[in-house]
């Protein structure tokens, strides 16, 4: 009896053994040590951004011996913190972020070396419905435009200006909202107006709390919108890491451009649980349309001195800062 026993408690304690290393295995399956693993503070978690998250689901990274971790940094000045005290290695947020840390006199200054956007991704929405919108519609009215010196309020202010409305006397632009309260702010009654990203936009419009009028995308132009970049240092130091990272993103961009907005939304959709796929096949049209994705990552000369034009016309740089400064390109 007592042998008997002491072969039943071995056998219970393999048995115990056994099922741990397969919850062990089962843990970590799907995981390949081997891959280099970077995060990235992406400023928004939007559709718009859609050429980066189908890089990911499509094993583009992977391809490139890299496993990607995203951590929402709202925020450009959130993103290029987390960059310069290292906590990640390649922040994606608003272009002007690294112009503003380059000329804050910082020694290791970001460096910008791909871009996944080409427009302005938010759309201006109306508390009421107007049948044919123009920017005039504006004069008098109040609209929640996001950070003071961020990209969406300042390519705000640049189409207005364009359009001989005078953002600060012709109408009120409120700034003091955060990005990620905007949309709850429009909803409680707060603004005539507001510019917002997708699928918020839509989603808005959806429910009937207004309706979507412009893009501010299309009345912005051509802008390195959206980029990634990295201290000066982590460049220098893991050029290849760089390389691989831009193929991957390049990768992203060809599969948008190449596949229908239905199979980008099926791409996509693991993102976005709350998003329908109607919604998402909807909003991806929308941003297509406008031709907010560019077909490549090089970050264009002419662009990046388009984006310091609508910087100071916004008051918000002074002197132009040179392309090859800030810009990284493969030699």
């Amino acid at each position: 009896m007592r042998k008997f026993l002491y072969v039943l408690l071995i056998f219970i304690i393999v048995l115990a053994l056994a099922s741990l290393f397969f919850l062990d295995l089962n843990k970590n399956e799907g995981k390949d040590s081997s891959l280099e693993k970077i995060t990235v503070a992406e400023v928004a978690h939007t559709i718009f951004y859609a050429p980066q998250y189908a890089a990911i689901s499509q094993g583009f990274f992977e391809e490139e011996g890299l496993e990607v971790e995203l951590l929402l940094t709202p925020g450009a000045d959130k993103v290029t913190a987390a960059v310069l005290s290292g906590d990640v290695q390649i922040g994606f947020s608003g272009s002007e972020a690294c112009i503003y840390v380059y000329n804050a006199g910082e020694k290791d200054y970001l460096k910008t070396f791909a871009q996944l956007t080409q427009k302005d991704g938010s759309f201006l929405v109306s508390r009421e419905k107007y049948d044919d919108f123009t920017l005039d519609d504006l004069r008098g009215k109040s609209v929640i435009g996001g950070r003071k010196g961020g990209m969406p309020e300042m390519t705000l202010e640049w189409a207005l200006r364009q359009n001989g409305i005078d953002p600060v006397n012709d109408l009120e632009i409120d700034t003091s909202v955060d990005f990620a309260a905007m949309s709850g702010a429009f909803m409680g009654g707060q603004g005539d107006f507001v510019s917002l990203f997708e699928p918020n936009a839509t989603q808005i419009e959806n429910q009937g709390f207004g309706y979507i009028v412009a893009s501010i995308g299309e009345l912005g132009g051509v802008v390195p919108y959206t980029s990634y970049s990295a201290r000066t240092s982590y460049i220098e130091e893991n050029p290849e890491i760089i390389e691989k990272f831009t193929r991957a993103i390049q990768k992203g961009l060809d599969y948008v451009h190449s596949h229908s907005d239905e199979e980008v939304a099926n791409a996509i959709i693991e993102f976005f649980p709350d998003t329908s796929m109607n919604d998402l096949v909807e909003v991806i049209a929308r941003y297509r349309s406008i031709d907010a994705w560019p077909t490549t990552t090089d970050f264009k000369e002419d662009s990046f001195y388009h984006l310091q034009d609508i910087m100071k016309a916004a008051g918000e740089l002074d002197n132009t800062v040179k392309y090859e400064d800030l810009i990284y390109t493969k030699d």
